[in-house]
């Protein structure tokens, strides 16, 4: 595996068939990893606030045998108290492993460029692997199989979407987008995905209707319409995506049987009624436990 865990694109397709394998066995037998990663210390470094991703690896870490530390802003103060690269160069002699949850995606480029150890992107303006490993993670454990699955990912075309889509396309399953115009995901993400479409043999779709996303999809996405520093966009966000709401009436075009997934925190009301979050085709809070133990795969991958 790669020093580094920054985005999708750069994990071959045998690294995440061997992510899966490893979670499927991190899950099933947490007991024969207690001491895994013993000695080891891994640094947080968040720019943003954080639920699921700051507790999934203080947790996880701890779990593998291993030791966290949480440094938020105002410890770190990354590129602005003090520079990217003093920081990078500093922490490598202090820590084995380093998540970074930044605004810019750059930072955690330049991050990587300049530590001595691991560094993982915990979310970025760009890409959040770990959450898209943890999302398809949890399409296999629901369906036993990625080939002839239809996701359909309703909404922002977002960071979450960027690295979701490569993931989903690289390990065989069709995807369909439906964003409203002008809120369509990363071109050059989009276009290298096409291009994985042509090889994995799946479908790589993308629209501006919902209705025609959700029609036959076996799984359907959603994930909030205005995220962290997007605030001031929010009346124009609301007025711009309200035909894209996941509710009852666009899950009747689904597939039967088909599930709900939500990378949270979740706007209820907005981007997903109580409903449909709250049915019994969620299986949102699965794909949030799944981050922990993804998240343990990644982190064993990258020190063991």
């Amino acid at each position: 595996m790669k020093k580094d865990f920054q985005t999708i694109d750069e994990v071959s397709i045998a690294e995440i068939e061997a992510i899966l394998e490893l979670t499927k066995d991190i899950k099933k037998n947490r007991a024969r990893y207690v001491e895994t990663l013993k000695g080891k210390s891994l640094g947080l470094i968040f720019q943003k606030p954080s639920n699921r991703t700051r507790v999934s690896f203080e947790i996880g870490m701890v779990q593998l045998g291993g030791y966290a530390l949480y440094l938020g802003p105002k410890e770190i103060g990354m590129g602005g108290r003090e520079s990217i690269k003093d920081v990078a160069c500093v922490l490598s002699r202090y820590l084995n492993c380093i998540v970074a949850r930044t605004f810019k995606h750059e930072d955690v480029v330049e991050l990587a460029k300049y530590a001595q150890v691991p560094v993982i992107n915990g979310l970025s303006d760009l890409a959040h692997p770990c959450q898209a490993m943890a999302d398809i993670f949890t399409i296999k454990e629901k369906y036993g199989k990625f080939k002839g699955i239809t996701l359909a990912y309703i909404g922002d075309g977002n960071n979450v979407l960027n690295s979701l889509m490569l993931a989903a396309i690289k390990v065989g399953m069709n995807v369909r987008i439906a964003t409203p115009n002008g809120y369509e995901p990363n071109q050059k993400i989009y276009w290298m995905a096409k291009g994985l479409a042509k090889k994995s043999g799946s479908k790589l779709e993308l629209s501006n209707d919902p209705k025609e996303a959700a029609r036959g999809a076996d799984v359907v996405y959603a994930d909030v319409w205005v995220s962290m520093g997007q605030e001031n966009e929010t009346k124009k966000r609301l007025k711009e995506f309200k035909s894209f709401q996941i509710n009852d009436a666009l899950m009747k075009l689904t597939k039967k049987g088909s599930s709900v997934m939500h990378c949270l925190p979740a706007h209820r009301g907005q981007e997903i009624t109580d409903s449909v979050i709250d049915s019994k085709s969620s299986i949102v809070y699965d794909q949030a436990e799944n981050r922990l133990h993804v998240q343990k795969a990644i982190l064993v991958r990258l020190l063991k």
